[in-house]
């Protein structure tokens, strides 16, 4: 396990409300947020990928409009989300914008990250944005949630992005410092656990349910947000956002709990495709694509020779070869109909073929598991 964040390619980091807004004036706490686009900065000059998942949008709308503190209506929830995502935006905007960072707002709800073509819609939005290092700011979108569909808490919403991007590591930034062994507030010999290998009933027993007042998150769903993580192959760290300069204070050893994760992203995420989704049907491929995807390539429409079954995009098929051996599974981009209609065909020619400008790859190499012994 590194320590130091730069030695991590892609990682997500969760922003509490209460780091970013002033509980008594309802303000955007601007120094603060200064210092982590700072940090942010220097993580992309050293060559990583950054997610930044916020909360706060709520908390600042509700001070715009007059809302009074306190549990607030649905609706007025809502109004409060509106009106505060952008005003969060704009300031997450200006303070990239100023280090010569373009920032993009993106705002999910459960369905986008469970519903496998959403799914794969809002991780190539994602994925576009950092190729263009750009910044996804993410948000739920408490504009539309309901109390019955909400993810209730932006620590497993961040997991969840994690999960999705196949980040390497999850940064949740409270305002506590990490995982103690009995909440430090009620009990001044409680210690900071600064590695948990493995989640297990007793550290879950550790975690305590109750959010500051302006978070709906607590220690127990940032242990949950660590199993997600941990599903997903991706180093999950606790740490203290009180500080200015939070993301450089974890990599200069400050305090904090870590989580290490017992594989990879691509690892966990290959044995999801492989061994978890049923296959809804079949793409038979002749000898040059199979070599192709023993290289390590993406599946391109032209090396299908066939497709059977009745899938819509995002669901699990099976991939054979000319023998009609299955080497593999993958996640397919085209609905049934559309596959087959480009079977065989050059990517060049999918707009005038569907009447629509479609993704070049059938299946896509980071979609695909191949059977053991076949190279990736």
């Amino acid at each position: 396990m590194k320590k130091r964040l730069d030695a991590y390619p892609r990682i997500v980091v969760k922003i509490g409300s209460s780091l970013l807004v002033d509980s008594k004036k309802g303000a955007l706490k601007r120094t603060w947020l200064e210092s982590l686009a700072d940090d942010v900065a220097e993580l992309l000059e050293a060559g990583c990928e950054v997610v930044l998942v916020s909360s706060g949008a709520i908390a600042l709308g509700r001070s715009v409009l007059g809302l009074p503190r306190g549990p607030l209506k649905l609706e007025e929830a809502q109004a409060a989300a509106a009106t505060g995502q952008i005003a969060l935006a704009r300031a997450y905007a200006e303070a990239l914008k100023a280090r010569g960072i373009n920032a993009g707002q993106i705002l999910l709800t459960p369905t986008d990250t469970e519903e496998r073509r959403r799914y794969l819609n809002a991780r190539a939005t994602i994925g576009t944005l950092l190729k263009l290092r750009a910044v996804p700011v993410v948000n739920e979108n408490d504009t539309v949630a309901t109390v019955e569909i909400r993810y209730g808490d932006n620590d497993r919403l961040a997991a969840r992005v994690a999960s999705m991007m196949g980040a390497d590591c999850l940064v949740l930034l409270s305002d506590i410092d990490g995982l103690y062994t009995a909440p430090p507030a009620d009990n001044p010999d409680a210690e900071l656990i600064p590695v948990v290998p493995r989640i297990t009933k007793e550290i879950e027993a550790m975690a305590g349910a109750a959010g500051s007042e302006l978070s709906r998150g607590g220690m127990k769903t940032k242990i949950e947000a660590g199993k997600i993580a941990a599903g997903a192959g991706t180093t999950m760290v606790i740490a203290s956002g009180k500080t200015l300069h939070p993301l450089a204070t974890i990599s200069a050893g400050g305090r904090a709990t870590w989580f290490p994760a017992p594989g990879s992203p691509v690892t966990a995420r290959k044995k999801w495709i492989s061994g978890t989704l049923e296959p809804r049907g079949a793409l038979h491929l002749d000898a040059g694509a199979v070599r192709a995807l023993r290289a390590g390539k993406s599946l391109l429409p032209a090396g299908v020779k066939r497709v059977e079954g009745s899938f819509a995009r995002g669901d699990a098929v099976a991939i054979y070869d000319a023998d009609g051996h299955e080497i593999g599974r993958g996640l397919i981009e085209y609905d049934h109909d559309d596959a087959a209609r480009i079977a065989g065909r050059n990517s060049k020619e999918i707009e005038a073929i569907l009447g629509y400008s479609g993704r070049a790859e059938m299946i896509h190499r980071d979609d695909m598991a191949l059977r053991e012994g076949e190279a990736q």
